[in-house]
């Protein structure tokens, strides 16, 4: 199998990432309500674990849409997204050191986490719209951290907002 015949089964079976992007923007959305309402510990704490079920409700949404959940075992990139999903949980203590220095730096520095997870996904999935997601992620990360904002949960809601409007944009856009 060739890579672009593998990236285009990529986007055709996980919709551009579509779905998964739309789970994930709810999953924001909660943590920056309970972090808004609750409190940061609540915002973190539902972060990190609506986080864990981000690719359990995309396969559910995949199903509920009659599509497969996986690609063919002979598609090469089968292993890599495992890889890059793991990129997250792996360096997600960061963040929690993040919010010791300084409690509002926990979203910006998981802002970063996330947005490096989805450089990959370019080559994944042959689509550059994921590089703009993750530079918008990336440097909103770093510009929220660095711009004086003292709101806990400023980060959680624009990364909802940018995780949404990307999620439109991907279950739109049809597969080259």
């Amino acid at each position: 199998m060739e890579v672009a015949e593998a990236q285009r089964e990529m986007r055709d079976v996980y919709l551009n990432a579509g779905p998964g992007e739309a789970v994930a923007a709810l999953v924001w959305f909660i943590s920056a309500a309970c972090g808004t309402w609750v409190s940061p510990k609540a915002g973190a704490l539902s972060l990190i674990f609506g986080g864990m079920l981000i690719f359990p409700l995309t396969l559910l949404c995949l199903v509920a849409l009659g599509h497969r959940t996986s690609v063919r075992s002979a598609n090469p990139l089968r292993e890599l997204a495992p890889q890059v999903a793991f990129i997250v949980p792996i360096v997600m203590p960061l963040a929690g050191v993040a919010m010791l220095q300084k409690t509002s730096w926990f979203y910006p520095a998981f802002m970063v986490i996330v947005g490096a997870h989805y450089l990959p996904f370019a080559f994944l999935y042959g689509t550059r719209s994921f590089l703009a997601l993750a530079g918008i992620l990336i440097v909103g990360g770093f510009g929220l951290a660095f711009s004086g904002v003292e709101s806990f949960s400023a980060g959680a809601w624009l990364t909802g907002v940018v995780l949404s409007v990307f999620a439109v944009f991907s279950l739109t856009r049809r597969s080259p």
